[in-house]
């Protein structure tokens, strides 16, 4: 099957500033993809090029064998990492609105989806308060939540744990691997290996490109050491630039 997503020797600029320098990966079916890098290493505007939001300066992007557009972008569910909440709606709310504007027209559907979605997060008993009762890390869940409430085919999340207590952590991850194992797509950026040990494969970026891809017990390997761990390949890569 092509891949869900690729880039191919994607640039961007902000201005004089070059942000991504000929970035090139892709993404499988029902893969768990981390994107891992230093803040300003280019994960969030990937992601921001990927669900359409910014156009390539050169290179391209495509999604479900496509560029970017409305006929593919309502199949994803994107997390931003600064939430884009409603501060006077309710949590509910919040998550009811973002439905109908992904199609959920029908109020008994709707009104599942948004049951489901609401319960997934751990945030029912919570659902009627308004934003501004609620801490960091329930906001969060309820920025997830607006993601899932379509049921995506790819779910692309910006630093989704941030804020998130170790049990909720597990919990979210827990999903994550049954929404991958029934056929999901995930993509999901990080700085943290908490969260790269639980992908499938590993993009290392630095300065806007691909230092080093593979599977977590691959990059550790590539060091050529046999005892490892996955922050000593983190380092080992960003640290030369690129894979031996």
């Amino acid at each position: 099957m092509p891949p869900v997503f690729e880039a191919d020797k994607v640039e961007f600029s902000y201005g004089p500033l070059n942000v991504l320098n000929g970035l090139t990966l892709a993404v499988n079916q029902s893969e768990i993809f981390g994107i891992l890098g230093a803040n300003g290493a280019g994960k969030t505007t990937l992601m921001r090029l990927l669900i359409g939001l910014q156009q390539p300066s050169s290179g391209s992007v495509r999604v479900f064998g496509e560029p970017p557009s409305s006929r593919v972008t309502g199949r994803i569910g994107y997390m931003p990492q600064l939430s884009a909440l409603y501060q006077e709606l309710s949590a509910r709310q919040n998550v009811d609105f973002f439905a109908r504007m992904y199609g959920l027209s029908r109020s008994a559907e709707r009104r599942e989806a948004v049951d489901q979605a609401i319960e997934w997060v751990a945030l029912t008993e919570r659902q009627k308060d308004p934003l501004t009762r609620l801490s960091g890390g329930m906001r969060q869940r309820v920025s997830l939540a607006i993601a899932l409430v379509h049921k995506p085919d790819l779910l692309v999340l910006d630093e989704p744990t941030v804020g998130l207590d170790p049990e909720l952590r597990a919990s979210f991850w827990e999903h994550f691997r049954n929404m991958a194992a029934a056929g999901t797509t995930i993509i999901i950026s990080s700085h943290t290996m908490d969260d790269a040990t639980h992908c499938h494969r590993l993009a290392f970026i630095q300065e806007g490109r691909v230092v080093a891809l593979g599977s977590p017990a691959d990059l550790r390997a590539a060091t050529g050491s046999s005892d490892a761990t996955l922050e000593d390949a983190f380092l080992h890569f960003i640290r030369q630039g690129g894979p031996s």
